[in-house]
């Protein structure tokens, strides 16, 4: 009996642990929604933002670069990273749960920015 329960408490902690990043992904899309430009092709610009993330044609995102900030961190730490903004993108077309072409609004993105709209 005992081992029966222990059986139950371990899929139980599993089950919980495997639900734990859906939510927070909800969570996280609920303030805003965030994906990457991860090409191009004959059509335009791909990010990985779609249906699945609430994206509308129409919307206008943002677009960040990553830099590492040169000499940043501590020994042990790893570098210091700043974000940006380097212009805008307008979701034309959503072809995919998770994916759109977009067309540049402003500034010059280029494969593996940031994109991000901030809901208010």
């Amino acid at each position: 009996m005992r081992f029966k329960k222990s059986i139950s408490m371990a899929m139980a902690s599993i089950a919980l642990a495997g639900a734990v990043p859906a939510l927070a992904t909800g969570i996280g899309h609920s303030f805003f929604m965030r994906g990457s430009i991860i090409g191009k092709d004959t059509t335009g610009t791909i990010v990985c933002v779609g249906k699945a993330d609430g994206a509308t044609v129409g919307q206008v995102l943002d677009v960040y670069r990553v830099k590492t900030l040169p000499g940043s961190g501590y020994k042990g730490s790893g570098p210091a990273y700043r974000r940006d903004l380097i212009g805008h993108v307008r979701v034309d077309h959503i072809f995919d749960d998770h994916f759109a072409h977009v067309s540049v609004a402003d500034g010059a993105p280029a494969v593996h920015d940031i994109v991000e709209l901030r809901k208010k």
